[in-house]
């Protein structure tokens, strides 16, 4: 089964969003409390916090960040 290309940026962001807030998440929380009791649980919250804000956000930049490289890179 293929998904239509038309969902390939929206696909793109939330793949780089859950790499990047599931690592982050993880190292802040590992960082902040260490390996306590109630780690996971602190995680998993952490990281539903971290997705709600990343996405939008990265369905924001990644375009803007396209369009930003397309200009200073020389073709």
């Amino acid at each position: 089964m293929k998904i239509d290309k038309k969902y390939s940026q929206l696909l793109t962001a939330i793949i780089m969003t859950v790499a990047l807030d599931t690592t982050m998440t993880f190292t802040m929380t590992t960082i902040n409390s260490g390996w306590t009791s109630g780690f996971i649980q602190r995680f998993l919250m952490g990281w539903a916090i971290g997705f709600a804000v990343a996405l939008p956000t990265s369905l924001l930049v990644i375009p803007l960040a396209r369009m930003i490289v397309k200009r200073i890179v020389s073709e």
